[in-house]
């Protein structure tokens, strides 16, 4: 039993829309995290910078999950 993949041009203008905004959201989140990383000091962070870096590729979950759990909250 095989499926076949749609492609690009298979999908509807909205779909295409879709995915587009997609991205460009995922893009967004993912430099809004590794940009607040890159400020926060590590003692704001909670567990070792690197490996939340690492988590980053697991998209979009890793980016909203350090931004949701991973900062400490400020004084």
């Amino acid at each position: 039993m095989t499926r076949d993949r749609k492609k690009w041009g298979d999908l509807s203008p909205l779909q295409q829309k879709a995915v587009v905004a997609g991205a460009a959201a995922e893009v967004v989140v993912t430099a809004a995290a590794l940009r607040d990383l890159a400020r926060r000091p590590a003692g704001g962070v909670r567990g070792p910078k690197w490996l939340w870096v690492l988590s980053f590729v697991v998209q979009p979950f890793g980016p909203l999950a350090y931004l949701a759990w991973g900062r400490s909250p400020t004084s």
